[in-house]
């Protein structure tokens, strides 16, 4: 799956080498079957759709359920359902580069990306900077100075469409990319592509008048520098061997919607099964003929041996519905995509028994979330290059990434065990079992101060009048005269 080529044969990395453009451009095609393959599963369009019941007067029902789309849709749920959290490492800042995320909407912009990894196994987001309106300044003399403005935006790329190649290092390096575009008259005719070279230090677009490939004599329409200094398309991976989440699935998925078209279409068959008889016949132009059609038969006595039935195929209902859920069940297993309509789910579970049912899914996601790491910390690094570049001072090294799975929690269970293990862990570790925490140390800190408000508050409402001794004072802050008082009203209160 990954595209390398020896980067000392490319020469000058900044300039467009057409023939290994063309070779990423052949590499993409060969992709294509597939990617569309997949596309197709996940949209609903399955080789079900095409298949044809043994019967001259029944058609097939082609019954698809479209687990594809379930298993996608589950995983990038509790993949993507909290956003990402990025915590700068100590006395460093990177509040410019959080500010470009927020305003990149790059919680949505996550879970498409989440989508595309979990059905085709790897993904590409572009990193471009967009012409703003120029930001207006008055110069010495009081007069109006336009000043360029930049944004810096974020595009999830289909993979159909994108390649990047790397070079043949461990490392596998970025070398360039190219992102190709179909281009389309007026009247919706094919018009050449639009093929767009991303290298470390250049973009450069080119436009064919017929094929992807480039003929070394197409128009260039773009040529522009690249400020981030490197591939500004990223390639994210779903797992190391590129693979979505159900593409191994696609045996078990089509036999499946087999089983049950074939189990709807019998059903109809079985409807319109042939009417057999016995004694007697019934010809194309007999009256009885005519009779029947409206549902009345005129038949000889079964005394003369006669008789009439329906001849149907027999099928076992329970072995059927048995290899269906066993099928369904492959599905559930094999994917780790637990069934949440399953009986197991329903009703009152607890936190621990909810753990093991989810398991697997977790092992799955600790390992997407490794390789999805990877492509944000670039991300990161590119962001962090263009708010520099525009004046800020951030630092984006020693970044702490955290994705907390978007998983049922039973969150009574989670605050027993912490209140039952305090004093015998540490509170630090304890509060960071709750969900949504980043920082335990925090937690700690709203708690003394909230016990502390809690003391302030206690001690107000039990305080006395101020010419009376108030609640804590000692008897050494009292005069003589008020020490000799006090004795007297204690000796009066014994006597009595």
């Amino acid at each position: 799956m990954v595209i390398s080529i020896d980067k000392s044969l490319l020469g000058d990395v900044n300039e467009p080498n057409i023939q290994a453009i063309n070779y990423a451009i052949r590499e993409l095609l060969k992709r294509q079957k597939r990617l569309n393959k997949l596309a197709d599963y996940y949209n609903g369009k399955q080789d079900v759709n095409d298949h044809k019941f043994d019967n001259s007067k029944v058609k097939s029902a082609n019954i698809m359920i479209n687990h594809a789309k379930y298993i996608t849709d589950m995983n990038v749920g509790f993949m993507t359902g909290n956003p990402v959290k990025y915590t700068a490492d100590k006395d460093k800042n990177i509040d410019d580069v959080l500010d470009v995320l927020k305003n990149a909407d790059i919680h949505k912009h996550d879970i498409e990306l989440e989508k595309d990894l979990s059905v085709f196994g790897y993904g590409y987001e572009l990193l471009y900077l967009k012409a703003t309106d120029p930001e207006i300044t008055l110069d010495e003399a009081g007069n109006e100075k336009e000043t360029p403005n930049t944004e810096l935006k974020i595009e999830v790329i289909d993979p159909r469409a994108a390649i990047v190649v790397t070079d043949d290092t461990v490392e596998h390096d970025p070398l360039f990319a190219v992102f190709v575009q179909p281009k389309r008259d007026l009247d919706g005719r094919m018009d050449g592509y639009s093929v767009t070279v991303y290298m470390p230090k250049r973009v450069v677009e080119f436009r064919t008048e017929m094929t992807m490939e480039l003929s070394g004599d197409d128009d260039i329409v773009y040529d522009g520098e690249n400020l981030f200094n490197t591939v500004p398309l990223i390639e994210y991976r779903n797992n190391e061997e590129r693979q979505g989440d159900f593409e191994q699935l696609i045996s078990l998925i089509d036999a499946y919607n087999l089983l049950q078209t074939d189990r709807i279409s019998d059903k109809e068959a079985f409807v319109d099964a042939i009417l057999v008889t016995f004694g007697f016949g019934l010809a194309e132009d007999d009256d009885d003929l005519k009779a029947l059609k409206n549902g009345v038969l005129n038949a000889p006595s079964r005394e003369d041996g006669a008789d009439i039935s329906w001849l149907t195929k027999s099928f076992d209902e329970t072995q059927v519905n048995l290899l269906s859920q066993s099928i369904e069940n492959d599905i559930h297993k094999v994917s780790y995509v637990p069934n949440m309509n399953d009986e197991k789910f329903m009703g009152n579970v607890s936190g621990e028994a909810m753990k093991f049912k989810l398991f697997g899914l977790e092992n799955l996601l600790s390992i997407k979330k490794r390789y999805f790491f990877d492509g944000l910390r670039r991300r990161l690094n590119m962001v962090q290059t263009i708010v520099n570049i525009k004046g800020a001072n951030n630092d984006v090294s020693g970044c702490n990434i955290d994705l907390t799975p978007n998983i049922p929690v039973n969150l009574s269970d989670v605050v027993n065990n912490i209140r039952n293990a305090d004093g015998v862990i540490p509170r630090k570790i304890t509060y960071g079992w709750l969900p949504q925490v980043d920082d335990p140390q925090e937690i700690i800190e709203a708690m003394d101060q909230q016990d502390a408000d809690n003391i302030k508050k206690n001690q107000m409402a039990l305080q006395q009048d101020p010419d009376r001794l108030e609640w804590g004072d000692s008897q050494d802050d009292q005069s003589d005269d008020e020490k000799e008082k006090q004795q007297d009203d204690d000796h009066s209160k014994r006597a009595r």
